[in-house]
């Protein structure tokens, strides 16, 4: 009889993660549609990514567009697009933990 409760244990087992896994793809959902600004240069490059990692927009100023210094422009668009996806990547661990309780599962976003 105490292998029938072993696969009970199971079973339950199996439930819980099934339903963590379902969990899981609804919240990555809902993450790829939020969204985090970043800006570089006092907000004359910002960019937009969102919680799958993708940049959805880039807006810059014309201010900063300098045919004489396109190095600059290049190191704002780049610090504002690393910005953007660190914050991003944030957002996302923080609400997989809330989901997973803090345990780091190999595999998610």
């Amino acid at each position: 009889m105490k292998k029938m409760g072993n696969f009970g244990q199971m079973g339950g087992m199996m439930k819980q993660a099934q339903k963590l896994q379902a969990e899981m793809m609804k919240l990555q959902e809902e993450l790829g549609e939020r969204t985090m600004e970043a800006s570089a240069g006092g907000g004359m490059v910002k960019v937009v990514a969102n919680g799958k990692q993708q940049v959805i927009s880039i807006r810059i100023e014309k201010e900063v567009v300098d045919p004489e210094d396109v190095d600059m422009l290049q190191d704002l668009i780049l610090a504002a697009v690393n910005d953007a996806l660190a914050k991003s990547q944030e957002m996302v661990s923080s609400e997989m933990g809330k989901l997973t309780g803090g345990l780091n599962i190999p595999g998610l976003m």
